[in-house]
């Protein structure tokens, strides 16, 4: 994701944090500090049971209130990764967290456990923080047991919200499981976007009654995030009706192993190419695109051969799904993939050449099948 940065790696999966958070940190450490003031005046808490600073108990909430997402979210990759799926990263970012996760469990009970997994999961630490506050109650520090019994509130205020039937949230996501068995996995995808732009609606309008922007903010991503989901599985259906070969351009020019990246450069410049395949022994090893050539300074080019910055590529053979291209171009920000067959380089394929096969294909079906594109149920893709 764009605007977010590495802080550490847990399974194998990358965490990283969006700049947003750093964004909306100060904002909310401002607010439970304030909180932590009002409160402890309206509860006539004498002076001796404060302890610190409200806004450092404030800072402290809102970094463990993140860490609770954190963990929220490693619920719902670490059940998708148990069952076979594929998770890419988490984000944390002003919204809260996002799992993305590249390849779902198959099968719709998987895809609704995974969803639930994350919810339940606030349940248990808001359960648990909860538990917590009653013996602090009495304690020398005020300040502790506003801040534990808050975070317990917090969570359980994360997990219910969650759970809301709409998409993109998992509420939605168990929804759309639910449904998928009688609808297919496009029809429900698109009943439940519509549940969640309805949600978001009605949580826009509550919000311009009552002034509260982060809620119009919320009606905004909710609503911003239904419409997306239900355009990605619509696409997703129809890439995956479409093998390579139908797209894919028999264009074999390559470049060798150990040329230059000097050649590499001319050749580009001359044949107005973007990314070139890396052969060695006749076989693809590896991709060098413009932006790697650029990184190298004009002045070294001649003494750098190809095999030094070649991009590691995944095995597209000509039967894979346009869908498979495309997730793997945008997952590893490549502007082509070769194609390959038996270890030979058989062709290309670009992004252009797969939005262009999606829009024929989304002409195709409209014109025959209406416009959503949907044909009988037994055309859509396995979920």
């Amino acid at each position: 994701m764009r605007g977010a940065f590495r802080i550490a790696t847990l399974r194998g999966i990358p965490l990283r944090l969006h700049y947003s958070f750093l964004l909306v940190l100060p904002l909310l450490v401002w607010l439970f500090g304030q909180f932590f003031r009002n409160t402890a005046e309206a509860a006539n808490v004498p002076p001796e049971r404060l302890a610190g600073s409200p806004y450092l108990w404030g800072l402290g909430l809102a970094v463990a209130l993140f860490l609770s997402v954190l963990v929220h979210e490693l619920a719902h990759s670490l059940y998708a990764l148990r069952k076979g799926g594929e998770v890419s990263d988490i984000t944390l970012m002003m919204i809260g967290g996002v799992s993305r996760i590249t390849r779902m469990p198959e099968g719709p009970r998987h895809e609704a456990l995974m969803a639930f997994a994350g919810p339940a999961t606030s349940l248990g630490l808001g359960a648990l923080f909860l538990a917590l506050s009653v013996p602090l109650r009495d304690a020398r520090s005020y300040n502790l047991y506003f801040a534990v019994v808050n975070l317990g509130g917090l969570n359980v205020f994360l997990a219910l919200f969650n759970l809301l039937p709409a998409f993109p949230m998992d509420g939605g996501r168990i929804l759309r499981a639910l449904l998928t068995g009688r609808l297919g996995r496009v029809r429900a995808t698109q009943v439940a976007g519509a549940v969640g732009k309805v949600f978001a609606v009605l949580f826009g309008f509550y919000g311009l009654l009552h002034g509260n922007f982060f809620l119009l903010f919320i009606a905004f991503f909710v609503f911003m995030g239904a419409a997306g989901e239900s355009r990605e599985v619509l696409v997703q259906s129809l890439l995956a009706r479409v093998r390579v070969r139908e797209l894919m351009v028999a264009r074999t020019a390559s470049v060798d192993a150990e040329d230059s990246l000097e050649a590499v450069a001319e050749r580009m410049r001359t044949e107005r190419r973007r990314a070139l395949p890396v052969v060695e022994a006749g076989r693809v090893v590896g991709l060098v695109t413009l932006a790697t050539v650029r990184q190298v300074p004009a002045l070294r080019r001649a003494q750098v051969p190809v095999r030094q910055v070649a991009l590691p590529v995944p095995a597209l053979s000509p039967e894979s799904t346009a869908w498979e291209a495309l997730q793997e171009m945008g997952q590893r920000r490549l502007p082509q993939l070769p194609v390959v067959q038996e270890g030979v380089l058989v062709g290309t394929l670009t992004q252009d050449d797969v939005m262009r096969g999606l829009e024929l294909r989304e002409l195709e079906d409209s014109h025959t099948h209406g416009p959503w594109g949907l044909g009988p149920r037994e055309r859509e893709s396995p979920s």
